[in-house]
Formats: structure tokens, sequence, C-alpha cells
């Protein structure tokens, strides 16, 4: 049976200790039945709680610049439905409440509109709470005040009324003539002697003297009481019977008319029974928003943005119900809408659930947080948490059955605006199918679009943060040295249990420890020998592709050097040519000269006409053919020059030289992108994840150009000219080198990068003792070429491997 969604909300509520927090809230109310709705009330799970938010933010600000009426609002929610009811009359008592309630409203709701108009107020705040206590909106009840206070004043009392003062004055002369009558028993000797006690008595309202009992048939009257011992009896003499009469009459008259002033005062009251209590509603919910923001001010918290329903961001979150709590951080955008939280036990992944899950319902409580501003989190339809140990006897309910009853019922009722806790997912069970249970949740709530925080200790759960769009791994940190936490959550990586080191720390026999690690060993040592012989494996593919990528990049350099070689040679052969043209064009004109000399005397002679047209003839042929000659040779100095300036040019890209980090064009529309991994799953030989910024898609090599391509003639003479040794290469590996031997390898390289345009490089310098990988990362902190620097992905080298992005 799935447990409804009321229940499963009650159940967190609990598990996160709301009602704690809200405990807390009523405590700053001025009243009792503000308190009591406070500590009673549950978050609100609809876009109202940022109107309630709103209206507190704006009393919290008013409360920096004016104090808050301290008055206590009495409680009267008990008497509304008495004075609806014809015949009821009030007592003093309640109805001073009632007018100190109205006085302390009025006062209450002056105070919040007297503040509208300061600046640096929430505008839509103020504004609810403006059209909230607008006249229009509240009943203005100050004349039924005036009417209580008219009868009676702010102690409780009845005022000195014209008909009471004349009963008040009757008594008392009645009373002073009763006191003269029993003192005459004390005053006279007689008397005196049968007295127990010579001051007068008390009994049912009336007045006796004490006598002693062996006197008592010598004063005549009536005996109220005989006292324990025998010894006293209490008389009330005939003389003084009719004075306690007179007196109990006229007391008795005082109170029918104060009986009937309170019923004429109490319909009064009733005539405006339904204006009072709307106003009594009002007031009350201003108390709480009032007490919202105390409670905000005293705890010095802050509001969440508004407008942040694709963030979720929490700056310096502390839990409010830990007195040194640590701060976390936790950052989700809309993007990423699961995050795996793991490492070691004591690390504090549960706390960092719970505080979640607490400040998101304090959050739709309308209350300040314990965090910095800055911070934002989305308005939740519902918050699910399943969190420790619920294993019931009473329902024979083992820890897992537990677990899955509420994971359950928090499947069925999660949607895409829910927040989702989970605690330990899969834990309780067999490893194996606990981690493939976990997934197949895991895949239900991301389908169902929920927003979930999930902690584990199972290592395949790591593995699926990796493969999931939306879903992001994150660990808690934990120093090594001291093998303590630090509960900071640091996004992007996974966390290791450290279960034998903690162990150790906390005193079990080292002996136990070391044999718990062998243990480890041996069952994994197969597996281990395995996945370093095909690690062994890869890093020789990796090498031959590497060695057949640079043999293809020096075969080009060679053909492009030899085609430019042959373009010299037959560049030389064009001017060879063309000095032997030139040689036949000055031959030409010097035979033109000759020749038409030589037809000038042929016509002074015996030579006909048509000798000198075949002359004439033979000659511009001869012209024509020269001229021929000379445009070719023109057009093949053309073709061969624009050949040479082109090989001149050329680029060469190393197809080794793609790594993540990379900025490339993708695709035949040329996008710009930045790669993000190799892409395991393509069958159709080499491909990458390219982040093109909206999204992340797969594409061969063949479909990628680096944005910043590495010329291969021209870097190598500039770094020549300014006495740079060495090429730039994709991967610097600096193992087993001195610090001052690897920052120099580091400097060559960052200069040799910088002239051949490589903008990424991988420094790979290993984790061992730290120093060379600090020594590394001081040395790229002060580098001006330098724009940016971090560690590699886990996959990828993780600590022992630093990515290099130059300027």
């Amino acid at each position: 049976m799935i447990i409804d969604k009321e229940t499963l909300t009650e159940k967190t509520l609990l598990l996160l200790e709301y009602p704690k927090i809200m405990e807390s809230v009523s405590s700053c109310a001025m009243s009792t039945e503000a308190a009591d709705i406070i500590k009673n009330s549950k978050p609100v799970f609809n876009g109202s709680s940022e109107k309630i938010k709103a209206k507190v933010r704006a009393i919290h600000s008013i409360l920096k610049y004016s104090e808050a009426p301290r008055s206590w609002l009495p409680s009267i929610g008990f008497l509304l439905p008495k004075i609806e009811v014809s015949g009821t009359v009030l007592d003093l008592d309640e109805a001073l409440a009632a007018g100190l309630f109205i006085e302390r409203g009025i006062e209450l709701r002056k105070w919040i509109l007297a503040d509208r108009d300061t600046n640096e107020r929430d505008t839509s705040g103020m504004q609810a709470l403006s059209t909230m206590l607008d006249s229009g909106n509240i009943p203005d009840c100050s004349s039924t005040a005036a009417e209580i206070f008219k009868i009676i004043d702010r102690e409780g009392n009845l005022r000195d009324i014209p008909v009471l003062r004349a009963i008040k004055k009757r008594i008392e002369s009645l009373e002073k003539e009763l006191k003269a009558a029993v003192s005459r028993y004390s005053s006279d000797d007689d008397y005196r002697r049968m007295l127990q006690s010579p001051l007068p008595s008390q009994r049912d309202g009336r007045a006796v003297i004490a006598v002693k009992a062996n006197f008592r048939g010598r004063i005549r009257g009536i005996v109220h009481e005989v006292s324990s011992s025998g010894q006293t009896v209490f008389v009330e003499p005939l003389d003084v019977v009719e004075k306690n009469n007179e007196v109990l009459i006229e007391k008795r008259n005082l109170d029918a008319e104060i009986q009937k002033i309170l019923r004429e005062l109490t319909e009064k009251i009733s005539g405006t029974a339904g204006d009072l209590i709307i106003f009594h509603s009002i007031i009350i919910e201003l108390e709480c928003l009032k007490a919202k923001a105390l409670y905000s001010v005293n705890t010095k918290g802050c509001f969440t943005c508004i407008g942040g329903q694709d963030y979720l961001i929490l700056k310096q979150a502390r839990h409010p119900l830990l007195k040194k709590a640590v701060p976390i951080i936790i950052e989700m955008n809309n993007d990423i809408r699961t995050l795996i939280i793991t490492g070691p036990n004591t690390g504090g992944k549960t706390v960092a659930l719970k505080t979640l899950g607490l400040l998101a319902m304090m959050n739709q409580s309308g209350l300040a947080l314990p965090l910095q501003e800055g911070s934002f989190l989305p308005v939740f339809d519902g918050v699910y948490a399943d969190i420790g140990d619920e294993q019931s006897i009473n329902q024979s309910l083992s820890t897992f059955s537990a677990h899955i009853t509420n994971i359950s019922a928090i499947a069925a009722h999660a949607g895409e605006s829910s927040l989702v806790l989970l605690d330990e997912l899969g834990s309780g069970t067999d490893p194996e199918e606990g981690g493939a249970i976990a997934m197949a949740i895991l895949d239900f709530l991301i389908e169902k679009k929920s927003r979930m925080i999930v902690t584990t200790h199972h290592g395949i759960l790591k593995n699926y943060g990796y493969t999931r769009d939306g879903v992001e791994n994150a660990s808690v940190e934990f120093d090594a040295h001291t093998l303590s936490p630090t509960y900071k959550i640091i996004n992007g990586l996974p966390g290791e249990s450290r279960a034998l080191d903690i162990a150790a720390a906390n005193g079990l026999d080292s002996s136990i420890v070391q044999k718990a690690r062998n243990y480890i060993n041996e069952e994994k040592s197969d597996i281990s020998k395995l996945i370093k012989g095909l690690e062994q494996k890869q890093r020789e593919l990796a090498g031959i592709e590497k060695k057949s990528s640079l043999e293809q990049n020096r075969l080009k350099e060679e053909k492009r050097k030899a085609d430019l070689k042959e373009l010299r040679l037959r560049q030389k052969e064009a001017e060879l040519k063309r000095e032997s043209v030139g040689k036949l064009q000055l031959l030409l004109r010097e035979s033109r000269k000759t020749l038409e000399n030589l037809v000038r005397e042929l016509k002074e002679g015996e030579v006909d006409r048509e000798k000198t047209l075949k002359v004439k003839e033979f000659l511009n042929e001869l012209a024509r053919n020269v001229e021929n000659e000379s445009e070719a040779l023109d057009e093949e100095e053309r073709i061969i020059m624009e050949q040479f300036l082109k090989a001149e040019g050329e680029v060469s890209f190393s197809a080794a030289a793609f790594t993540p980090g990379m900025e490339v064009f993708a695709g035949p529309s040329k996008q710009r992108g930045v790669i993000v991994r190799s892409d395991k799953k393509s069958t159709s030989g080499t491909s990458w994840i390219v982040n093109t910024g909206s999204v992340k898609m797969s594409f061969s090599e063949k479909e990628l150009q680096p944005t910043s391509p590495v010329k291969t003639s021209a870097s190598a003479s500039w770094a020549a000219e300014y006495g740079i040794s060495g090429n730039a290469v994709f991967e610097l590996k600096l193992l087993g080198m001195r610090l001052e031997d690897a920052k120099d390898a580091l400097r060559s390289q960052i200069e040799a990068a910088t002239l051949s345009g490589l903008k990424n490089f991988a420094v790979i310098h290993g984790k061992g003792s730290g120093i060379l990988q600090k020594g590394i990362h001081d040395y790229l902190k002060k580098d001006p070429a330098v724009a940016d620097y971090y560690f590699a992905r886990p996959e990828l080298g993780g600590f022992g491997r630093t990515e290099v992005v130059l300027k």
C-alpha cells in the first residue's frame, strides 16, 4: 500500500525537524493564539509562499529602522463564538481582553502602515501588507474598544459609575455599623473573657466571633462552625445577624447591577461581532508574519532571491539547529537536476541533505535562512526525504523494506517541481542488486524531471553520474592527513568511502584493518591485472596512433617541401626560357630592320612585287610565333607563382592534437565549441563529444578543425629566431624531474606553444608527495601567458594531470 501524500509530507517534516524551527519562531509571537498557529503550521507548497515571504521581508525591513510593539495580545478567539450567542454575558476579564486586543491590534496596524513610504522597503511585500490593512479590508473596531473602556479600566476594574457608587457607599456604611456591633463584644470586659480571640472572623461571608466552648450558652446567636479541637465555637450574635443580612443584601444588589452593566456591554460588543471576527483574523495573521520577521532578524538570516526557479544555489548554508554547523555550498542549475554525493561516512552527506530539505521548507514558510545573500531556491510543490535507518520491529520491516516503502511513496507523488532527498540509496541489501535498483529509481525520477540530491556508497552510481545527462557527481571533501571530513561539497568529482582509514582512526585493531586490506587486494587482484593489461594495450595503441600521426605529418611536410622544390625548378626553367625569348625578341628586332633595308634595296633593284610580299609574310609569321611563346611563358609563370605562394602558406593539423578542452570548429556549419571527452560509444572510428554552447554532440575527427592551427613551417623558424629550442607538445611529461628542471621545461613549452598558436596542452606531473604538483601550479599562477589551469577529469588522470589554457 502506497503512503498518501499528506502522511508522506508529515513524515518528512518530522524527519527534517521542521517542528523545532517553528517552535522557535512561535516564541517570537506576542500572542498565544499566533504562537499556536505557527507551531501547527506547515510549509506552503505553491506560489503563494513567495507572497508570504514578501510580506515577512517587508516587515523584516521595517524592523531594521523601527522597534515593533511589544504589548501582549490577549487571546479572544474563544470569545468570538460566545458573543454571537444571544443572552451571553462577558465577565470583566473577558471584556478587558477584547478591549486590549482591539487597541493593541490597532497599534500594530499603525506601526506597519507608518513605515510604508520609507526607503529601502520591499515594494511588493509592502504593497501586499498595505492592501491587507487597508481600511476597506480591515474593520474599524475602535468604537467597540471605547465602549469597553467606558465601563472598565485597563487593569480590569469597573469604573466609578454613579449607580455603583451609591450602592458601594451604602455597603460601606453598613459595614461600619457591623464592625461596631462586633467590636462591642471584644471591648466589653465581661464578654472579652469568653472569647478565644478578640478579633472578629468571617464564615460564609458573615461576621462572627470566636467563643470558648464552655461559654457558648452565654452569648446567644447562630453557630456557624466548631473548631477541630472542639475548644472554639464560631457564633454569629443575634444583634449582628440583621447587620450581616443588610450588608449581604446590598452586595447582592451590587452584583446584580454589575451583571446588568456587563450584559448591556456584551450586547454592544455582539452588535459588532462580525467586524471583530474579521479584525481578529487579520491581526493574528499580521502577528504571525511579525513573529517570522523577528525570528529572521534574531537569527541574522537572509532571504533567498526571487525569480530563481531554474536554479538551486545555497551559498554558505548552515543547518539552523546545529550550534557549530559548517557552512556548505550546493549549486544546481536547470541543466543539472540530479546531484549524486559520495564520500566517507561522517563526511557530512546526510547533514547536507537535511540542511537543504529544512531550508527549502523554511523558505516556503516565509522565513529568512542561515546563508549568504545571492542564494536561490525554487518553489517546490513537495519536499520528500528518505534519510536514516527506519527499521520497524512493530511492522516487521527490515531497513531495506522500510526504505523501499518510503521511496515507493516518493516515486508515486514526486513531480517536476518536487525536491527529492535520498540518503544511502540502494543500501541495506546485496550491493549488486541494490545498485541496480538505485539506478532504476533514478531513471524513473529523472524521467519525471524531479530535482534530486542523492547520497550513496555504490561505485556504480559514480559511473552513472558521468553517463547521464542532467546528472552530476559530487563529493564531500576528506582530509587524508587528519582522517577527518572538511564538510565541503565538491561538484563534478566523486568521493571515496575511506572506510578502512576511518576504522583505523577509530581504534579498530591494526591487524584487523590490514587483514581487510589484504582481502580487498586479493579480491581485486585478477581484475586489477586485467585492467592494467588493458591499460597497457591502450597506451601501446595510443603510442602507435601517435607515431602514425607524426609520420603522416612528416610525410606531408616532406611532400610539401618536394612540391616547393619542384615549383622553384619550374620557376627557374621559366626564367631561363624568358631569357631565351628576350634574346629572340632582340634578334627579331634586328632582323626586322635588316630585312626592311633589304626590301628597300630590292625595290630599288629588279625585284618584283611577289618577292617582296613573300619576304613581309615571313617576317610577320616570325613575329607572331615569338609573341605566342612569350604569352605562354607568362601564363605558366603566373600559375607557378600561385602554387608556390599557396604551398608557402600551407598549414597542417595533427589528428592526434585533439584533446579535451581544445577549442574547435565542428561539423559542416563550422560551429565553434569545446571538446568535452572522447565518444566511447561511437562505432565509426575516433569521435569526440563537443559542447557547442547549447548542446553536446558527437563528431568524428574528420568533422573537427582546431580554431588555432599549428603552422608547421613558420613556427619552427620563429622559434629558432627567438632562441627557443624544441616544439610545442600536447602532453608535457614531467614525471621524475626535479622542480627547477620541470619549471624550465614548462617555460619552454609555454613559449613554443605561444609562438605556434597552441592554446591548450596538458602537464603530466603525477600525484606523489605533491611537491612537483604544487610547484607547477605556483608557476602557472604567476605566468602572464596562462589564462587558466585545472586538474583533469578522473578518467584522464585526475590530480596527476593539469590542463593548461593559454591566452
